[in-house]
């Protein structure tokens, strides 16, 4: 692993912990008499409105300048809205219902494989052999979890819910790594508020109690924590890592989600619940020691993202200190390690 791959896989792990936290809080809230539609509705806004006020006070006290949302990025951002911040949270929060709280926050780690298999059919991410043994393992903990052993083999209606509500996030994540050098907070922002907003008017229309101050407050700021500042640092680790590896890391979310759904409602784990831990939490670390690297070509590449000056794959020297601007890299051949970050997506006719 090289070291300065360690702050973005950090930033992916502190992510998956805040995540990880969501279900069985959620879980919890679910209990006090609030819709799972409203539910999904305050979380975002909760995310949306929170990352909004810290994008404020970035703005008045740093001189640090991140790439703004352009009309290119329009249709990204919005497919990110529709799978990721509508259709997932409602179908999650109403799969909760029939879940128990640990189990739905180790299956949450199946995003982790529906963002990687969407990286890599559909945006051409390259997957080393190492990661593609990774996904195949965290995919058979989440078969173990989704499997009914009680009634025969049948399929449990909520696990497959949340399963599906995964592979929408899995897409949300493809759409967004394609605006991953742009400015997080605003992507998060619109994020959180467009479809917060979107589900308080379904569940308004859909004559959902409004429930109470105490509980709407509790909600947003969960949904500031586990999905403004963990979709935040997300975006940021998937600069320097690409979708497929970042969400791969992902699979540490179970940890705190598993230990607080025990200290909440005294869930003990069964022996296949055990099994599909450790195979998820191995799958993860398959790729945090991760080396990838081979002789590839630059194209030329025009893009804006943030940067700074001591950067040796900006070498220029007009302006000083963290900005954002336009640049063009020229085309080049060379041999370095490197992840599929957003100047190395190029393709590979083989992985190692």
């Amino acid at each position: 692993m090289k070291s300065s791959n360690l702050p973005f896989i950090l930033q992916a792990l502190l992510a998956a912990i805040f995540f990880g936290a969501s279900a069985p809080i959620a879980k919890l809230l679910l209990g006090d008499n609030i819709a799972p539609i409203f539910l999904a509705a305050f979380l975002y806004l909760g995310s949306g409105t929170g990352i909004s006020l810290v994008k404020l006070s970035q703005r008045i006290r740093s001189k640090e300048v991140e790439a703004g949302i352009k009309s290119p990025d329009i249709k990204w951002l919005a497919g990110a809205i529709i799978s990721g911040g509508i259709l997932a949270p409602i179908i999650l929060m109403i799969s909760l219902q029939n879940t128990s709280a640990s189990t739905a926050s180790l299956l949450l780690n199946f995003e982790g494989v529906g963002t990687t298999v969407i990286a890599l059919l559909f945006f051409k991410e390259a997957i080393s052999r190492r990661a593609w043994t990774a996904i195949i393992v965290i995919t058979l903990a989440s078969i173990f979890l989704s499997t009914n052993f009680s009634s025969g083999f049948g399929l449990s209606l909520g696990a497959l819910g949340i399963a599906l509500a995964c592979v929408l996030w899995g897409l949300d994540n493809n759409f967004t790594r394609n605006i991953s050098g742009k400015d997080p907070l605003a992507i998060v922002a619109w994020k959180g508020l467009v479809a917060g907003t979107f589900s308080f008017f379904l569940a308004f229309f859909l004559g959902n109690q409004l429930p109470s101050l105490t509980i709407i407050l509790s909600t947003l700021v969960l949904g500031f924590v586990s999905y403004g500042l963990s979709t935040m640092l997300f975006i940021r680790s998937m600069r320097g890592l690409g979708a497929a590896r970042t969400s791969a890391l992902y699979g540490t979310a179970p940890l705190a989600g598993v230990l607080l759904s025990i200290i909440i409602f005294g869930e003990l784990p069964s022996f296949m619940f055990i099994i599909a831990a450790i195979l998820m939490i191995g799958g993860a670390l398959l790729l945090i020691n991760e080396e990838h690297e081979h002789s590839h070509v630059h194209t030329v590449l025009f893009h804006e993202h943030s940067h700074g000056h001591d950067d040796p794959t900006h070498g220029h020297d007009d302006t000083k200190g963290v900005h954002s601007h336009e640049h063009e890299h020229p085309a080049e051949e060379h041999e370095h390690d490197h992840m599929p970050d957003i100047h190395h997506r190029h393709g590979h006719e083989e992985e190692e």
